[in-house]
């Protein structure tokens, strides 16, 4: 069993900068393949951000392309998603997913086993 717990999350202007962590409770973190998705009120659950095993190679929804940046720190057991040049349209709660049998950057969430339970997000105009 692994324990994702997300953080980082609150409000912030258009254009100002947060970033998340996701915090793992296994030590074989390290092998996971790591995702970020988001969820807005009365909408589905969208992929964000994706990285592999490896921390090198990464894949992004198009909307977040070059304002979000997802990193990891295998000795920390922590994922993080750097977002910057935020818009309201980014406002969600934000969760993080491990893949412990995914190869490469997973982008759906049939292909994750664990979840943290999101932190909100709110971006005013």
């Amino acid at each position: 069993q692994v324990q994702l717990v997300e953080s980082g999350g609150g409000l912030v202007q258009a254009g100002g900068s947060l970033r998340l962590s996701c915090a793992a409770s296994r030590r074989t973190f390290s092998s996971y393949a790591m995702g970020w998705f988001r969820q807005a009120p009365g909408k589905e659950r969208e992929f964000v951000a994706a990285l592999r095993w490896n921390g090198y190679n990464t894949y992004y929804e198009d909307s977040v392309k070059g304002r979000f940046t997802i990193s990891r720190d295998n000795a920390k057991n922590t994922v993080y998603l750097q977002m910057n040049s935020l818009k309201p349209e980014d406002t969600a709660v934000y969760s993080c997913a491990a893949s412990t049998r995914a190869w490469g950057t997973p982008s759906t969430s049939s292909e994750y086993e664990y979840w943290g339970q999101g932190t909100q997000v709110t971006v005013s105009s």
